[in-house]
């Protein structure tokens, strides 16, 4: 699906970043080769969501807007 909507949009994947709650989030942006922010106040737990290697794991909303404005 994230390769679909990079095609779709003419977004390179350099360019691209995966927001996810979830394991199956992170797993896609690693299939598809985006780089991936993971957000623990969702469904799966901090410790569960640092496995798949996200660029940062964030813990509030106010917390992804900073990476977001500092990164992005």
């Amino acid at each position: 699906m994230l390769e679909e909507l990079t095609a779709e949009f003419g977004v390179s994947n350099e360019s691209t970043v995966m927001i996810g709650d979830t394991s199956h989030d992170l797993l896609m942006a690693s299939n598809a080769g985006v780089d991936s922010l993971a957000v623990t106040y969702g469904a799966h737990a901090h410790a569960h969501l640092t496995e798949y290697n996200p660029r940062a794991c964030l813990h509030s909303v106010g917390e992804l807007d900073l990476w977001l404005r500092n990164f992005a």
